[in-house]
């Protein structure tokens, strides 16, 4: 009887472990695509909002109502522990333009949140 009270207190002993500080708001990734150039962008979600449409419908909405969008450019880097991760770059200014393109960019690496990127 012993053994079978001391499975019973497994689940308990996971269950008192303290809980880590939830992860930054997650990034997604857009590339944005113009006749000259094309670079991967990364928006928190949070600032998307939550809106009926798409996220890239609801990006394009913020860029032609504000006119311009400051964003951060990601790209491909090792991270201190010598990971591949998509972790922001530099920020970049985003004009409206009717020659601009802007796509869902997915990536199978972990995407870093500008905050943890330093």
């Amino acid at each position: 009887m012993n053994g079978l009270a001391a499975l019973a207190l497994v689940p308990l002993a996971f269950a008192a472990r303290p809980v880590r500080a939830q992860a930054a708001a997650p990034i997604q990734l857009f590339k944005i695509v113009s006749p000259r150039d094309e670079i991967v962008v990364g928006v928190e979600a949070a600032q998307l909002g939550s809106g009926a449409g798409p996220a890239v419908q609801r990006l394009a909405e913020m860029l032609a109502a504000q006119g311009q969008l400051t964003l951060w450019q990601y790209a491909s880097q090792k991270d201190a522990s010598g990971a591949l991760v998509q972790a922001p770059l530099r920020q970049v200014a985003v004009f409206k333009n009717e020659l601009l393109r802007i796509e869902p960019y997915t990536t199978p690496l972990p995407v870093k949140a500008p905050a943890a990127a330093k």
